[in-house]
């Protein structure tokens, strides 16, 4: 039996308090299980239309079950022991918190880097299948991927068609050209996006292949299903949703912080969902992972968001028919002997959120309270209208690779310096005091930082930990993503949210180029130029970026992590 537990303190109580009423007299809950395409206005009203099939996965999504089994079977049976999916956004997000929260092994590749992509086509081939997973067919980090694949599996004497296996919508160009070719092909159902894809194809074939009991999760989404259907101010969707996106003023900030969960990195899964679903139109909810504990500070324009074991009593839970308190109010509580002090529970930013549920429950939870969310923000939550503008700027770079590049303002030791976005820099002659003249633009009540690192984000996952020192030292919100990965997640936010943040580049020469079977340009080229054309859309938006491009990897980024651990605004 499957259980969702969604409680809220301070400013989201009182969101709740004064939206669920209205979400469930106009039966927001119901209709959108009816896939009621009208929920989002008119403009949204053709889009919606097409991407509502996720509210039945539960059910719809179990005839894949025996198909998944018998092919891992036979992969065993070839000696498979090691999966490897290729893709990008939520068809590697999914799998990967699915996976991890399972305790089985499977490897992510949704990464362009060179000696990323080299390490992952060059281990254990003998033992390996692959999932090459692409909504449209056309994402080119993939098509990348599987080429890269099929290369290494035939210079192996492997059969690539017996070893990989493609995950995408019926139709779609790389579902022809895949089936021509003899591969194996399970088709996603197409009336589901991307980020809402968890329980389709694309989250349950790798999941299972790898070993992950994906009927479990079905099994947990369909417990919960009838509650978040439900026209009730109990149905914990309605409450979430309204907590995350009813707050006056709104609190854009979504601070999610791992207190105990047994879903293990689900805060990654959350933070593309919302971010992207969210962020256009100038307005949406910023997902900030928090990196270790919990703060001991936050920030007035946040609600935080406790994600607690299935089960966990929680201290500080309101009571559905306790009258909405002021969030100053928590400091009057007296707390019980055994209880963590209420105030720092729910710290300084006077808004929290306790959530407690099992895996499959909780990704059906939170893209329903996303879509609540959606309508109470008055935005399409289904489409993603930034994104493409980032992928037209790196293919227009690609077809540009070999020229000249952009001269660097400055360098200093190994590091290539780069400003966009305005005329901020300044006279800094230094790594440190150019990241001093970014974060002068930071605004001190609104903003927050965002570190997007095209590096290997397994060698150089500590560099992570500079989002937590930069968080202390500005005392804003700093998110924190590996590229060409945060494209298909927060990358929309930065574009078409609100125009406050303040971004910082990191780049580097791999230490070896790869070439990109049968196309003109290498993965190191492409990967050049997504961060290019990434930092140059944020320009055109306004957004001040600074590159730092590492001409020596190890000395450069040595000098990064310094001067970002170091600098305060």
């Amino acid at each position: 039996m499957s259980s969702i537990e969604v409680t809220a303190r301070g400013a989201a109580a009182e969101a709740i308090a004064t939206h669920v009423p209205t979400l469930v007299s106009d039966e927001v809950a119901s209709r959108l299980f009816g896939r009621d395409a009208t929920l989002w206005g008119s403009d949204a009203e053709d889009e919606a239309g097409k991407r509502l099939a996720w509210v039945d996965l539960h059910r719809t999504s179990r005839p894949l079950l025996g198909e998944i089994s018998a092919l891992r079977e036979e992969l065993r049976g070839d000696g498979v022991s090691r999966i490897v999916l290729c893709g990008m956004g939520g068809s590697s997000l999914a799998p990967e918190v699915i996976c991890a929260t399972a305790g089985v092994d499977i490897v992510i590749l949704d990464s362009s880097a060179p000696d990323v992509v080299r390490r992952a086509v060059s281990t254990d081939l003998d033992s390996t299948a692959v999932v090459v997973s692409s909504k449209s067919g056309s994402t080119v980090e993939t098509d990348s991927q599987r080429r890269a694949f099929e290369k290494a599996f035939t210079d192996a004497g492997i059969d690539a068609t017996r070893r990989i296996i493609v995950v995408t919508d019926p139709g779609s160009p790389l579902d022809t050209e895949a089936r021509a070719a003899g591969f194996r092909v399970i088709n996603a159902n197409p009336d589901v996006g991307g980020r809402y894809s968890a329980l389709t194809a694309f989250g349950l074939v790798p999941s299972g292949l790898a070993g992950a009991d994906v009927g479990a999760l079905l099994d947990d989404a369909d417990a919960v299903a009838d509650l978040l259907a439900a026209d009730d101010e109990g149905n914990p969707a309605l409450r979430l949703g309204a907590a995350i996106g009813g707050t006056n003023p709104l609190r854009d900030k979504l601070v999610l912080v791992d207190a105990g969960t047994e879903n293990v990195g689900f805060g990654a899964w959350a933070e593309q969902l919302i971010a992207e679903s969210t962020g256009k139109n100038g307005t949406g909810i910023l997902p900030v992972v928090a990196d270790g504990t919990a703060p001991d500070h936050t920030y007035d324009d946040a609600n935080v968001v406790r994600l607690v074991a299935t089960g966990e009593d929680d201290p500080i839970e309101l009571l559905d028919d306790a009258p909405p308190r002021h969030p100053d109010s928590i400091a009057a509580e007296q707390p019980g002997p055994a209880d963590p002090d209420p105030v720092e529970e729910l710290g300084d930013s006077g808004s929290l959120i306790t959530v407690a549920g099992t895996l499959g429950a909780q990704l059906l939870l939170w893209e329903v309270a996303t879509a609540v969310a959606g309508r109470l923000l008055d935005i399409n939550p289904f489409d993603q209208p930034d994104v493409e503008s980032a992928k037209e700027a790196a293919r227009g770079l690609l077809d540009l690779a070999g020229s000249a590049v952009e001269e660097p303002a400055f360098v200093d030791g190994s590091v290539e310096v780069r400003a966009l976005g305005g005329d901020w820099l300044g006279d800094a002659h230094t790594v440190p005091g150019a990241v001093s003249a970014l974060l002068s633009q930071l605004d001190d009540s609104s903003g927050y930082v965002a570190v997007m690192a095209y590096l290997d984000r397994e060698e150089d996952a500590d560099l992570e930990e500079v989002a937590r020192t930069l968080f202390d030292s500005t005392g804003r919100p700093v998110t924190f993503g590996w590229g060409p990965r945060f494209l298909h997640s927060t990358g929309q936010y930065h574009k078409g949210g609100p125009a406050n943040g303040v971004f910082v580049q990191i780049t580097a020469d791999p230490e070896e180029d790869l070439a990109v079977p049968g196309r003109s340009f290498t993965f190191g080229e492409f990967l050049a130029a997504q961060a290019g054309g990434d930092a140059q859309v944020l320009a055109d938006h306004g957004r001040p970026v600074l590159r730092l491009h590492l001409t020596s990897h190890g000395r450069g980024l040595s000098q990064v992590r310094s001067a970002l651990s170091t600098s305060g605004a």
